[in-house]
């Protein structure tokens, strides 16, 4: 069951530990170290240059499931991702071969059961890592380029949500074939069962990082991203309105009168017939205006053409 206390900034750091020690997992992938006396949350995170709000967003969403997902504007996207990418360290290089360790010395060696557990075990870390791996060569880049302010155009955010599922199906099935099949004459003292308990741990602990990833780091990502698209587009329609001035001028009155027409929605011939000019004339008119604008498409004409007052846009054809 979820602590249901929320926590703050005033609170110290120790008495939420003593609440629920599972917070002491999260410290090291956070950057905090041990030994900080009786310092509230705030005071630690500001020690450590972690950011309180996400350090806390975390936690109380772990403990006790609270998450204001209106705030999410103000997640810190570099402790986050120090969060993660730190949580996978932990997990790869400490918590997999550490409860190996323990299976291995739990189980006897020449068993064949005890053989295929720890197979089992293997086909389990190798999917693990594989994927903890997947999100940082191909996720953690993509969001470090938006926080540069790039968009990459080969991946997106939704596209790691809509494959992003938990994957501890061989885990729930190595604790069940333990538990029902492994004989009781295996048992080595008590070894298993702690390993057991460790395993249901390392679990608890894969299920809230993936709802940290799912909850926070998605929507927090998601907001980002749709902020940079917007502001490219805006940038875009700007620029094209700041070249207004020099290539103004280099229109002719004809060339003007063609751009008029073509964002009416007139063919060539209709303009030809419009202008008293043959097609070929409109023909060479769309290229010089291609060439001194630089814009070839209808829609960036009429967009040049309303911004430079050369026709009402209650007059466009959309």
């Amino acid at each position: 069951m979820k602590n249901q206390k929320m926590y703050e900034p005033g609170d110290s750091l120790i008495s939420i530990i003593s609440d629920n020690a599972a917070v002491l997992q999260s410290l090291g992938s956070f950057g905090i170290s041990l030994g900080f006396g009786d310092k509230t949350v705030k005071e630690v995170c500001e020690s450590e240059h972690v950011d309180t709000y996400t350090f806390l967003t975390v936690v109380n969403f772990t403990i006790n499931g609270y998450l204001n997902l209106e705030d999410t504007d103000r997640i810190s996207i570099p402790t986050l991702m120090h969060y993660l990418e730190a949580s996978h360290t932990y997990y790869i290089d400490f918590e997999l071969p550490f409860i190996r360790k323990e299976l291995e010395d739990a189980l006897n060696p020449d068993d064949n059961l005890s053989q295929l557990i720890l197979k089992l075990y293997d086909e389990y870390a190798h999917t693990i890592r594989n994927h903890m791996k997947y999100e940082e060569k191909t996720l953690f880049p993509y969001v470090k380029a938006l926080e540069e302010g790039r968009i990459p155009t080969n991946y997106d955010i939704e596209t790691f949500s809509k494959h992003h599922n938990q994957i501890d199906v061989k885990l729930r099935e190595l604790k069940n074939i333990i538990i029902k099949y492994l004989p009781a004459d295996n048992l080595r003292n008590n070894q298993l069962t702690h390993t057991l308990y460790d395993i249901y741990n390392g679990e608890r602990w894969l299920t809230d990082h993936a709802e940290v990833e799912d909850r926070i780091f998605v929507p927090t990502i998601r907001r980002l991203q749709d902020k940079l698209r917007k502001d490219d587009v805006s940038m875009r329609i700007s620029s094209m309105i700041n070249q207004k001035t020099n290539n103004d001028e280099a229109l002719s009155d004809r060339e003007k009168e063609v751009i008029v027409a073509l964002v009416q929605g007139m063919t060539n011939k209709e303009i030809a017939d419009h202008l008293y000019i043959s097609i070929n004339t409109v023909l060479t008119h769309r290229r010089n205006i291609a060439r001194k604008l630089q814009i070839h498409s209808p829609a960036g004409l009429t967009i040049y053409a309303i911004v430079n007052h050369l026709i009402d846009i209650s007059k466009v054809k959309l």
